[in-house]
């Protein structure tokens, strides 16, 4: 009998995790993304019910209108030189007569931004910040048996109004969620570990209970936790009296023994069942995953996971996906971020703001730490770039204009959301909103601050600028606001300009404190500060920078900028976007993600990339930016340099040693060898300090391009929204991939699928990313292609004039 209810059990558990994606903690949420109206223009009376929208385009959520404009180079460059605007979408949906006495809720997961949202006419509400989840009561205005019309309206016009490319619209999830009158309240379930080791820990849980109906009611608050396995671990009934039209709050612990501890290589997820039960009837229920796991800072000894000291091997991400814009399905992030543990990341940092649900879901799933932030800026604007990154003229829009009505409610919003997700260690109040004279100012900039600052000063003490004094008040009511709604994570945020917050309360109200590109103040700050938890917020790809965390056991890690290439704050036209990071555009890893592999990884790896040593600018240059070329001129010298974590390596050309073997050079990370070129197989030899093979890597000269190939991609996807990724490869009649090749290659579909976009991940083509065609970069290219409602055979064909095509079949099921 136990196992036929604990198998029962499973199956509940696995019908309500559909419930738990909308991410509210209550009711019944319906997702509502399909079928939606769009028009790119302010008109009038839109939200109106009988408006005439059948001219309008038709769409599917999410969506981003600005990543479907064309490129121009008079728009900003902080945007991509991408345009915002106005947009209105409206949907019709009918609320069924048997929902009549129930609650009906508008949940959107992400707006951006400035939006309006109204049901039937009526205006529920506007959110200016276009990253923080929200939702509305629709129910005095539902009209239940009959058709409803939702209108949002999105004022992007401000399109510079962010250092980075956001884009425009609702480009998250909607759901429409049914209620009883007296259900939990919005995330109103909070279950964190404490007292957490192997053995046994306690959950702790607090439950917010919501009576919106007229009678008071006796409830039971019942709980019961599922192991990974499915075993139920722990149970709880408690009874609670909630009075008509008021709140009331429940909290117990949960002893569970023989934990199995998340972490990062064993990222153990439990599941919590909560159930309002009336009159013996369950009338509301949500399922919480979460999970076991403890986090200790210390000042001197840096960080613990599960009482295990560790480097924190981080990246900071931004929110969008190249070709797809800011709305970027579950699938991308999961390859995006399997990829980033391959090369060896740990930890992921929120630039500068909250994202989608699923990529905490998936952090939590993948055993990858999160440094959760809210804001980029405070109660002043900082400069966003125009005309190229710290070049010409800024502009000063932004979200400052809103953030004294409504940062402590996007905060709270930001931590009641995500506080269940066990992978975050950390909550950020800020980025750089202390930059020096950007927009705060203080006496000790005219002072000599060379090691408190690397970033641009914009000249002295500025009297008429902000007082930076108002950091530390600013933050102290900020860090209230976290500690109100979560006292298990410490509150942090992204330095900028240390010497000067040095000066203020600043620093001294965050619990950990993060430092951006200062790490020559990692000791100094240390021993001025004893008890300063310091680690580096934001920090350059180099190796000084790295042994900065290696060599000083008080730095519990770093956050490299960037993990991956995003849009916007782009360089002088031709520039998509910022290209710094570990990954490009599409995903790939880029030759600085070997490189830091390299430093990051415990697997055995090499990689070889090359360029002309005439480049090198002198003999002491070592590039960890060097694409796997090998295609030059008869004898021209060229630097090979390797990236590996074996003792040592050598260098072969087609079965010859050409490169002696070498160490590992400490100074550098990189291994290098001066050889001029002939054609063909080039191969570096990872070796051990025993001389044995470990690792291996090789690339080859190429011929002319000859025929497209396929190389990855899903041959099955669901016809619920499923993505499938198709990486294709230009290559030579040998079956070669022509890394110089930069074809045209046109995407065709047949069947029930759309293309959503084409990435070659080449920053400085500007050209059209709207069609179905689009030049490889270094021979390759990504394809997204959606499912779109219907089970069939998709045929997908890459062609391109005088290369062989190629195509494969997607099962859509």
């Amino acid at each position: 009998m136990e196992y036929k209810y604990q198998l029962l059990f499973l199956v509940i558990i696995l019908l309500f995790s559909y419930r738990s994606v909308a991410q509210v903690s209550f009711g019944e949420p319906v997702n509502i993304n399909d079928q939606w109206k769009f028009e790119l223009n302010d008109v009038e009376g839109v939200q109106e019910v009988d408006f005439d929208d059948e001219k309008w385009q038709s769409i599917d959520l999410p969506h981003d209108w600005s990543v479907e404009q064309h490129l121009s180079p008079t728009l900003a460059s902080a945007m991509g030189y991408l345009p915002g605007g106005i947009g209105w979408y409206r949907k019709s949906i009918n609320i069924p007569e048997e929902r009549r006495g129930e609650k009906v809720f508008l949940y959107f997961e992400g707006v951006y931004n400035r939006s309006e949202v109204y049901i039937n006419g009526h205006l529920l509400g506007k959110r200016p910040n276009g990253y923080i989840s929200f939702m509305y009561d629709a129910t005095p205005y539902i009209k239940p048996g009959k058709d409803n019309v939702i209108a949002v309206r999105v004022d992007h016009s401000r399109d510079a109004d962010s250092r980075w490319y956001t884009g425009s619209g609702i480009y998250r999830d909607v759901w429409m969620v049914y209620a009883n009158p007296v259900h939990i309240a919005q995330w109103g379930v909070f279950a964190y570990p404490e007292n957490v080791n192997t053995k046994q820990g306690t959950l702790k849980l607090a439950v917010e209970i919501k009576n919106e109906s007229e009678e008071n009611s006796n409830l039971i608050v019942r709980h019961e936790l599922v192991s990974p396995e499915g075993k139920v671990v722990g149970k709880s009934d408690d009874k609670l009296l909630v009075p008509a039209r008021e709140e009331s709050k429940v909290s117990l612990d949960i002893k569970v023994r023989n934990l199995q501890l998340w972490s990062i290589d064993s990222p153990d997820l439990y599941r919590l069942k909560t159930s309002l039960l009336k009159d013996g009837k369950v009338i509301d229920e949500t399922i919480t995953t979460m999970g076991f796991r403890s986090l200790t800072f210390d000042p001197d000894k840096g960080f613990a996971l599960n009482e295990n000291w560790m480097k924190v091997k981080g990246v900071c991400l931004h929110h969008d996906a190249g070709v797809l814009g800011s709305a970027v399905p579950r699938e991308v992030w999961k390859r995006r971020l399997l990829t980033l543990k391959e090369i060896g990341v740990n930890a992921i940092r929120t630039s500068h703001n909250p994202q989608a649900p699923d990529l905490y879901e998936l952090c939590d799933e993948l055993g990858m730490l999160v440094l959760n932030e809210a804001f980029d800026e405070w109660k002043f604007p900082k400069r966003k770039w125009l005309e190229g990154w710290n070049v010409g003229t800024p502009g000063f829009e932004g979200s400052f204009d809103f953030f004294e009505e409504w940062a402590e409610q996007d905060l709270a919003d930001m931590v009641r959301r995500d506080r269940n997700h066990i992978s975050i260690f950390a909550w950020s109040i800020g980025n750089e909103v202390d930059y020096p004279n950007d927009p705060y100012s203080h006496p000790v900039l005219d002072g000599n601050v060379e090691d408190g600052f690397t970033q641009p000063i914009f000249g002295g003490y500025k009297k008429d600028a902000p007082d930076a004094t108002q950091l530390g008040t600013i933050a102290k009511k900020l860090v209230a606001v976290v500690k109100s709604h979560d006292t298990s994570r410490p509150v942090t945020a992204g330095l900028a300009g240390v010497a000067m917050s040095n000066e203020t309360e600043y620093p001294s109200a965050l619990d950990i404190t993060g430092y951006n590109y200062t790490e020559k103040r990692y000791a100094s700050d240390h021993e001025k500060y004893p008890g300063r938890v310091i680690f580096g917020s934001e920090n350059r790809h180099d190796l000084k920078a790295w042994e900065a965390v290696t060599e000083n056991d008080h730095i519990f890690g770093q956050f490299l900028w960037t993990g991956i290439d995003y849009l916007g704050e782009s360089g002088r036209w031709p520039s998509r976007g910022f290209y710094s990071g570990l990954l490009d555009f599409g995903g790939f890893i880029k030759p600085r993600g070997y490189f830091r592999q390299s430093l990051w990884s415990d697997k055995p790896m090499a990689y070889i990339g090359t360029y002309p040593a005439s480049a090198a600018k002198g003999r002491n240059r070592l590039s960890i930016d060097a694409w796997p070329i090998w295609n030059y001129d008869e004898d021209q010298t060229i630097r090979v340099v390797c990236y590996t974590n074996a003792s040592k390596a050598r260098l072969e050309l087609n079965g010859e040693v050409v490169g002696e073997t070498k160490n590992y050079d400490q100074q550098t990370g990189v291994i290098h060898w001066d050889i001029p070129f002939r054609q063909g197989k080039l191969e570096v030899i990872g070796l051990d300090e025993s001389n044995n093979e470990i690792a291996r890597y090789a690339i080859q000269t190429s011929q002319a391009p000859h025929a497209i190939s396929i190389i990855s991609g899903e041959k099955e996807i669901s016809k619920d929204g499923g993505l499938a990724q198709i990486a294709i490869q230009v290559v030579d009649e040998n079956g070669i991939p022509v890394m110089l090749s930069d074809n045209e290659v046109a995407c065709q579909i047949d069947g029930p699928a759309e293309l959503l976009g084409l990435e070659a991940s080449n920053n400085r083509d500007m050209s059209d990313y709207t069609d179905n065609e689009h030049r490889v970069y270094h021979g390759r290219m990504l394809a997204y292609i959606k499912a779109t409602g219907e089970e069939g055979k998709v045929n997908v064909k890459f062609t391109s004039p005088w290369l062989e095509p190629v195509e494969m079949t997607i099962d859509v099921r």
